[in-house]
C-alpha cells in the first residue's frame, strides 16, 4: 500500500504547480538572474528555459520540481503588488458631479496557482537571444519597445525566418528560440510549413506571400545529412543522386531547375491559392557574400537571425543574392497579375496589374547588350558597336590632371552621395510597355525611351566632365541616349533634333514603391547606427565618422540595403550566366517581365545627370570644380581635410541652393574619403592623367593596380 501512495505523492510532485510565464521571467528578473544561470542551474538549455518564460513549453519532470521550488523561493521573496481597488466617489448632492476619467479595464488573466499573484504590469519586450536579461536597453531601443507593434499576422506568428543550429534549435526575430525535432530535410519541410509557423505576408494586395526561410548553419546541415562543403564549385548544387535529394523526392517534393545549392527552394505544387514551398540558406556553402552581407555568416545563430529578421522585415525575406532581393522587392511591390471579374461570365481570371510590368517585351536593338539575339541578328560576332549602334548610359569613371592652383591645396576630399541608384528612381518616369520605333521624331521628356541624336555641339569647361558619356569625354558624333539625358541637353537651352527613336507609349513611376521602401529600410538602419535625418552638419559628420562601429549587426544591415539597390538595378539588365550559353542565343533572363535594360539605362541616366548638375552649380555659383568622378564618388582639391572645408555656404548659413548637402537622405552626400594633396600628384604623375581615377581610391588611399587593370 505505500508503495501507491509512493506513486501518488510522485505524480503530484511532478506537476507542481507553476506561474504564468509573465511571472516566472518576472521572479528571474527580480533576483537580478540571467536566463544562463538559470538553465544552468537546472542542468537545461538556455532556449529551454527560454520556451518556459514565454508560454511555449512547460517543463517536464524532474526540471518542473525543481523549477517550482526556485519560482516559490522567489515568490516570498518579490511578491506580486497587489491590484489598487478603486475607491467610490459621491459628490454632494447640490453639485454636479465632476467627470471621472474612464481607464481601460485590465484584460482577463488565466486564474493562478494559489501562492502566485500575477503582477499588473506591462509585459516586458523580448531580447534577442543572444543577449543577457539583464543587459542595459539603449534610448532607442527603449523607443521601439515602448511603440504598439502592428497585429501580427497568425500564419506567421514567429516571424519570417529561423536559423537553425545543430542541435536543433531555432533561432527567430525578437529573440525566439524553437524547438526543431527535425532530423531529415523533409521532416524539416514539413516542420517549417507547419509547427513553426514562419513566413511573411504580402506586400501588395495582389502578390503573393514570402515563404518561410531556414538558414542552415554548418552543424544544421551536417545534421540532416548535407556535406560541409560543396564540391561542385562551379554548378553550385548538389548531384541529382546525394541522398538527401532522393529523401526529398521519396517525399514528393520538388527542387527548382537551380536543383538544392546554396540558395534551394523546396517546393510542392499549389492547391489552389496554398502555396507549399520552403526556402533554404546553406551558410558553409557561401549563401551569404561577403561583398554585400559582410562577415554576417561568422555571426551567432541568434545573432544572425536579428541581422537576417531586419533585413526582412525592412526590405523582404532574403531569397538569394541581395541583387536577386532588389528585383524580387520590385516585383513583390508591383505584381505582374490581380484577380479580375469577367463581367459576361462571373468568373474570376487573372488580369494585369496597372503600372506594372506583366509580360516580357522585346527591348530595342540599341538597348540589347552583345551577344543578345537580337544584335547577334544585326552584326557578325566580334563587331564592337559604335554610338550611334548602341545605347552607352553607364555610372562615370572621369579625372583630369590637376590645376596649378589646386596643386596648392593641402588635400583632395571626397564626397559620396547617399544611395545615389534609389534617389534617381524616385519619380522616375519609365516604360512599361513594348518600344515603338520612330524616325525623325519631336523629343518629349515626358516620354521613356532612347533617342538617336547629336549632342556634340554642346561644350563644357574642361574641368568638368562632359555630362552625355561616362568617361566624361565630348561625345564625337550622334549617339543613343535615355530620356533623361536628353532631356539634361534641353534644360541647359540646347536644341536637340533626334534622327530617330525607340519610345514606350505605355509609362509610369514603376519604381515608387521599390523607392520608398529601400529608402525607409536605409533611414530606419542609418537611424539604429545613430545617423538621423535633420542633424547638424558637424554633428552629421562625427556621427557618420563612427557609425559602423555602433553596432555590428546594423551595419551589416546597412551593407545588404544599399546592395540591394545596385544589385537590383543591375538585374535589370542581367546577363547570361554558366557555360552553357552560346552567342546569339536567348537566356533564362530574357523571359522575365523584369528584364528591361531602357529601365536600367534612365536610372543609371539620372544619376549621372544628377550628379552634373550639382558640379555645374558648385562650378557657376563658386568656382568649384572636381579633379575626378567616379559613379556616386566626386573628389575635389581643398585648403582643408572635410567637406566643410570647400563646400560653399551663404551669408544666411545654408548650403548653396542646387548643390551638393551633407545629410543622410538618399541624394545628399557624405564625407568619402581624405588624402594629401602629393598622394593624388603622385598617382597622376606616375600612371597619367586619366589612366588612373583618385576617386576609386579616395577612402583608403591603396592603390594596387590601376583603373584598366581593375
Amino acid at each position: 500500500m505505500s508503495d501507491l501512495f509512493d506513486a501518488v505523492d510522485a505524480l503530484i510532485a511532478g506537476q507542481s504547480p507553476l506561474p504564468p510565464p509573465a511571472e516566472r521571467e518576472r521572479l528571474r528578473k527580480a533576483h537580478g538572474l540571467s536566463q544562463d544561470q538559470v538553465a544552468t542551474a537546472l542542468k537545461v538549455r538556455r532556449a529551454t528555459l527560454a520556451n518556459w518564460e514565454n508560454g511555449k513549453t512547460d517543463p517536464r519532470p524532474p526540471q518542473r520540481e525543481a523549477y517550482a521550488h526556485f519560482l516559490a523561493a522567489l515568490a516570498e521573496l518579490y511578491p506580486a503588488p497587489a491590484a489598487p481597488v478603486p475607491v467610490p466617489v459621491t459628490a454632494p448632492a447640490p453639485t454636479p458631479p465632476r467627470p471621472v476619467s474612464a481607464e481601460p479595464a485590465p484584460a482577463p488573466t488565466r486564474p493562478a496557482p494559489d501562492s502566485y499573484r500575477p503582477a499588473p504590469k506591462k509585459a516586458a519586450p523580448k531580447r534577442p537571444a543572444s543577449a543577457p536579461a539583464s543587459a542595459p536597453v539603449s534610448g532607442r531601443a527603449r523607443a521601439r519597445a515602448e511603440t504598439a507593434a502592428p497585429a501580427v499576422d497568425p500564419r506567421f506568428e514567429h516571424g519570417p525566418l529561423a536559423v537553425l543550429d545543430g542541435d536543433g534549435s531555432a533561432y527567430c526575430v525578437g529573440g525566439l528560440v524553437l524547438e526543431c525535432p527535425a532530423k531529415t530535410l523533409p521532416a524539416l519541410v514539413e516542420w517549417a510549413l507547419g509547427e513553426a509557423k514562419l513566413g511573411a505576408p504580402k506586400l501588395h494586395r495582389s502578390g503573393k506571400d514570402s515563404d518561410p526561410l531556414i538558414v542552415l548553419t554548418e552543424a544544421a546541415a551536417v545534421r540532416l545529412g548535407l556535406p560541409a562543403q560543396l564540391d561542385d564549385r562551379r554548378g553550385l548544387r548538389l548531384p541529382e543522386d546525394h541522398k538527401v535529394v532522393k529523401q526529398l523526392a521519396r517525399a514528393k517534393w520538388q527542387l527548382t531547375r537551380r536543383g538544392f545549392g546554396p540558395w534551394a527552394w523546396v517546393y510542392r505544387p499549389a492547391q489552389g491559392s496554398r502555396r507549399q514551398c520552403v526556402q533554404f540558406a546553406v551558410l558553409p556553402w557561401g549563401a551569404l557574400d561577403t561583398r554585400a552581407w559582410g562577415d554576417a555568416d561568422r555571426l551567432s545563430p541568434p545573432e544572425l537571425a536579428h541581422v537576417l529578421g531586419d533585413y526582412a522585415t525592412r526590405v523582404l525575406t532574403p531569397c538569394g543574392s541581395t541583387a536577386v532581393c532588389g528585383l524580387e522587392l520590385m516585383t513583390a511591390l508591383r505584381p505582374p497579375t490581380r484577380a479580375v471579374k469577367d463581367e459576361s461570365s462571373g468568373v474570376w481570371m487573372s488580369g494585369p496589374v496597372p503600372g506594372s510590368l506583366t509580360e516580357p517585351v522585346e527591348c530595342a536593338p540599341p538597348e540589347a547588350p552583345d551577344g543578345h539575339p537580337v544584335v547577334a541578328s544585326l552584326y557578325p560576332r566580334f563587331h564592337q558597336r559604335t554610338p550611334d549602334q548602341v545605347l552607352d548610359e553607364e555610372a562615370y569613371g572621369w579625372s583630369r590632371a590637376l590645376t596649378d592652383e589646386e596643386c596648392m591645396k593641402r588635400f583632395v576630399v571626397g564626397i559620396d552621395v547617399n544611395m545615389a541608384f534609389a534617389a534617381a528612381a524616385n519619380r522616375l518616369n519609365v516604360g512599361t510597355g513594348p518600344a515603338e520605333h520612330v524616325t525623325a521624331p519631336v523629343f518629349d521628356k515626358k516620354l521613356p525611351g532612347s533617342w538617336l541624336v547629336d549632342l556634340s555641339h554642346i561644350g563644357f569647361d574642361p574641368r568638368l566632365p562632359n555630362p552625355f558619356t561616362p568617361d566624361g569625354r565630348r561625345p564625337a558624333g550622334p549617339a543613343w541616349y535615355a530620356t533623361p539625358t536628353v532631356a539634361y541637353a534641353v534644360e541647359l537651352g540646347h536644341e536637340v533634333r533626334p534622327a530617330e527613336a525607340y519610345v514606350r507609349r505605355e509609362h509610369g513611376p514603376y519604381l515608387d514603391a521599390w523607392y520608398t521602401r529601400l529608402r525607409d529600410a536605409y533611414m530606419t538602419t542609418m537611424a539604429e547606427l545613430g545617423v538621423v535625418a535633420g542633424m547638424d552638419e558637424r554633428d552629421f559628420l562625427a556621427a557618420m565618422a563612427r557609425h559602423r562601429t555602433v553596432d555590428q549587426g546594423q551595419a551589416i544591415v546597412l551593407s545588404a540595403v544599399k546592395s540591394t539597390v545596385k544589385g537590383g538595378i543591375g538585374k535589370l539588365r542581367e546577363r547570361p550566366r554558366g557555360t552553357g550559353w552560346r552567342h546569339g542565343e536567348p537566356w533564362p533572363a530574357l523571359r522575365r517581365p523584369t528584364w528591361r535594360p531602357d529601365i536600367r539605362a534612365a536610372v543609371i541616366a539620372t544619376a549621372r545627370i544628377n550628379m552634373h548638375r550639382k558640379m555645374a552649380r558648385l562650378a557657376s555659383a563658386a568656382d568649384l570644380y572636381p579633379v575626378a568622378v567616379l559613379s556616386d564618388c566626386a573628389v575635389y582639391a581643398s585648403d582643408g581635410p572635410g567637406p566643410l572645408d570647400f563646400l560653399p555656404y551663404g551669408d544666411d548659413g545654408k548650403p548653396l541652393s542646387g548643390g551638393f548637402r551633407l545629410g543622410v537622405s538618399p541624394g545628399m552626400v557624405k564625407h568619402e574619403g581624405t588624402q594629401d594633396i602629393l598622394w593624388a600628384e603622385g598617382l597622376i604623375e606616375e600612371y597619367g592623367p586619366g589612366a588612373v581615377n583618385i576617386a576609386r581610391h579616395i577612402k583608403d588611399g591603396t592603390v594596387t593596380a590601376t583603373d584598366s587593370g581593375e
